[in-house]
Order: structure tokens, then sequence, then C-alpha cells
């Protein structure tokens, strides 16, 4: 195998492909790609027996001491808590005994109920929840398919989490949302008690940007740097924010693991309904098919997905780049963003992401603090006084 050929740490399976809500911005169910009609709608007990199967036969060729097992939807608990702590139960008894499994649900939170999160912990799954906000009104547009808000249910399950199975509680994944006031966004989470918190930036691209973007101005910079502000303030003790922990990390020159920053190959692949195998959902944001492989977990293995274009294409490192990105002095810590982001029609993901000027933003930012705060070992690249500026959005 191609030294380029980084095997995957982080299986994402789709145990079940519908979803409770009915979120008017779902990029999955509401965006270009929908190969999700044609799929079931729950993994089968083949699917999922093959999946396990294939996840130990790639731990077992590639030596893994670690993974991550990544249940996912739609909404996994519509598949019922016992399938998805069954299905852990398999994939840890099938790796080799040196390889340690860590599974995380991936959950809105509304159908979270005690002998729920019970059976998750007895079966050590923990559990992420996917919020807008901890208010109502971050989460006005989370509504169900009769067009009820979602947040009483889901604020009751985060709390019920919080108080009776913190062990279990693996954090909050929230979206950038522009148009909240981001120091109150970022609070009103923390009352939730995460232990981590990702913020994720939303999926657009050139063709299809994100909402109220504007290729003038940093608009989604400017908010990570107010919350980032109000994080690094705090000592960094309040919870921990992956995005903002990675960025430092890179300025000091760490590795850091994340499909948003640096350079670090990517290491994830998705299992469907169906057991098709599949790159991961963000892909779909971008058009119709973008994910597709043509693989499955019964004819196939993981290696084959490795060598799959798609796949090569993002373990390729700065080959795969836009000129403008592989000369840009922030490199080796932007890693050009999202892969998602850097879509184009006509013109593929080779190039800089939709996001490049809200990333500098954020990075020159995070550089600032890091060297008021005297850090000597802030690399002289991506010191804020050092980095000269690039045109703000510019289209590639």
């Amino acid at each position: 195998m191609s030294e380029q050929h980084v095997p995957f740490r982080q299986f994402i399976v789709k145990v079940h492909g519908r979803c409770n809500l009915a979120c008017s911005y779902c990029y999955l169910y509401e965006g270009p790609d929908d190969t999700w009609r044609g799929r079931p709608a729950a993994a089968s007990p083949e699917v999922l027996d093959r999946t396990a199967d294939r996840i130990a036969e790639h731990a077992r060729a590639h030596g893994l001491t670690a993974l991550s097992l990544i249940l996912h939807g739609g909404e996994p608990l519509l598949a019922g808590a016992d399938t998805l702590g069954r299905f852990t139960t398999l994939v840890r008894d099938r790796v080799p005994g040196g390889c340690t499994v860590r599974a995380v649900v991936q959950t809105n939170a509304t159908l979270l109920t005690e002998k729920r999160l019970a059976t998750l912990a007895r079966h050590r799954v923990g559990v992420g929840i996917s919020l807008d906000g901890g208010l109502p009104a971050h989460n006005a547009r989370r509504v169900d398919h009769a067009g009820r808000p979602s947040w009483p249910a889901a604020a009751r399950g985060a709390r019920m989490l919080a108080d009776r199975f913190p062990q279990t509680y693996a954090g909050i994944l929230a979206v950038v949302d522009v148009t909240q006031d981001p120091v109150r966004t970022y609070e009103s989470l923390l009352a939730l008690r995460p232990p981590a918190l990702d913020l994720l930036l939303p999926h657009g691209n050139w063709s299809a940007p994100p909402p109220h973007w504007d290729r003038t101005a940093s608009v989604y910079g400017d908010w990570l740097c107010a919350v980032f502000d109000r994080w690094w303030q705090a000592g960094r003790r309040e919870t921990r924010v992956r995005l903002f922990e990675e960025c430092v990390a890179l300025l000091l020159g760490l590795p850091a693991n994340s499909e948003t920053l640096g350079p670090a190959p990517f290491d994830a692949v998705v299992v469907e309904t169906d057991g098709s195998i599949e790159q991961v959902d963000a892909l779909k944001s971008a058009y119709q098919g973008a994910a597709h492989t043509g693989l499955d977990v019964f004819r196939h293995d993981f290696d084959e997905a490795l060598r799959h274009p798609g796949v090569a294409a993002r373990q390729a490192g700065t080959a795969s780049l836009a000129d403008r990105c592989r000369s840009c002095p922030l490199l080796q810590v932007c890693g050009a963003g999202h892969y998602a982001h850097r879509y184009r029609t006509g013109h593929g993901f080779r190039n800089p992401s939709v996001y490049c000027a809200d990333l500098q933003r954020f990075i020159r930012h995070a550089a600032t603090r890091l060297a008021e705060a005297g850090s000597g070992a802030v690399p002289a690249a991506t010191n804020a006084a050092t980095v000269p500026a690039s045109p703000r959005g510019g289209a590639p």
C-alpha cells in the first residue's frame, strides 16, 4: 500500500437513516443529495454484523491500537439503545485484543430517557448532543415533522444526561449561527455543562455559500474570535472547545486531528444503512453523489475505500491543494479548511475554503492571544504580526 494511505480510525455507522426532526437548514435531508431516500430506514442486523467484521479486519490489518465508533443517523436512537449497545459490543468483541474502541452516539437529545441512558452507559457508549445553542431561541429552526419545537425535549434530555450520567456525556456539537450573539450562545451552552464543545462552521461552498456569508468581510471569523476571547479569558477551564484547542496546538507546532484545521490526513469513513461505504456526509452539501464510492461492506474491505480517488485526494497532503493555499504562510495551521467547503461547480475541490477570510481572521487572532500570553513557541510564520494579509473572501 502506498505511504499516502492512512488507515481509517473513525468509523461512522448509520444505524438509522431517518430523523424525528425536520430542521429546515439540514444539509443532509434538505440539501442537493437525496440518496438517503432510496436506502432502508434502519441498518439490518446483517449490515451491522458485516460492518463489525470489516472494522475488525481493518484494525487487524493496520495494527490499530484505538479507533472511534460513531453511531450516527438521522437520529440513531430511533434504532433503539439496545441495538446501539449490541452493535458496540459486537465491534469490541471482534477487534484485536490490543485495540480500544471509543464509541459515541450523536443524537439530537429529544429521545433521551433514563432507561436509554442507562443502557448506553452499561455498554460504555458516550452521548454527544447536537444543538444550535442553549436557549429556545437558538433552536427555533429545530422542529419536528409537525412543526413543533424540539427544544423542550432536547433540553430535558441534555440536563438528564448532565445530572444523572455525567460519565457518559461526550459533549455538544453546535453549528455557528452568526445571527446569534456569540458570547451569549457560548454561555448558554456552558449552562448545559458539556465536558467538550464542538463549534462547526455551516456547510457551504463557493457555489452555494453559507448563510449570511460576505465575501468582503469575515463574519464567521469575527464570531469565532469573540467566543475564543471569552474562552481564553476563563483560562480554558470551563470546557474543552475542540476548534480552539486544535488551533492553539497547531500554532505551537503540535499535531491536531481535525477536518476543519491543520494538515492531518483524513481518516474517517461512513457505512450507510444499506451497507454502502461512503465518504463523509459533509460532501453531500456540494452535489448529488459527492460522497459515493460504489463500495459496500459485503463485497469490499475498507482498504479498497482507502484507494478510492476521493479518499486518496484527501490523503495526498498539499499536492491536492490550490496554489494559493500551498503558498499561504498559514497553511500548517489552516490546512485549507474543511474539504467540503472548497467546492466550486466546474472546478471541483481544488480551491481555497469559502471560509478562507474567516479562518485567516480567527487564526491570526488566536496567534495574537498566544503572543500576548508570552508564548515563545508560536512559530514566526503564524504570528499575527508577521503573516501578510491576503484578499478577504476572494473567489478562487
